[in-house]
């Protein structure tokens, strides 16, 4: 089982992806991303699908035409970890390659 992260360890991991914050119900990251439309939104879950099968370590998501809603815990440890601040900077870059914009 890996360590999560906590304390300052956490908020280093966190420096680098921007719009990732803490659950407040949960130990686990979340962000909402926007598109232009429901076809961008379900390329980037596409994007998105396939780095996390290659990384075996899936989102919870949830999607609603033009945004999707990602949230990262690494169950099998009972919290956020590296392998989920990973997963994120993933999620980030599919993100900019499928044209993520500010959500509002």
């Amino acid at each position: 089982m890996k360590p999560t992260l906590r304390g300052a360890d956490r908020a280093s991991a966190l420096l680098g992806l921007p719009g990732w914050t803490d659950c407040p119900d949960r130990d686990a990251i979340t962000k909402t991303f926007r598109f232009r439309n429901f076809a961008e939104a379900f390329s980037f879950m596409t994007h998105v699908a396939l780095a996390a099968e290659r990384m075996n370590h899936h989102p919870d998501w949830s999607n609603a035409y033009d945004r999707v809603m990602i949230t990262l815990s690494s169950h099998d440890a009972g919290g956020v970890t590296l392998r989920d601040t990973r997963l994120a900077q993933a999620i980030e870059e599919a993100a900019a390659r499928t044209g993520s914009i500010p959500a509002p």
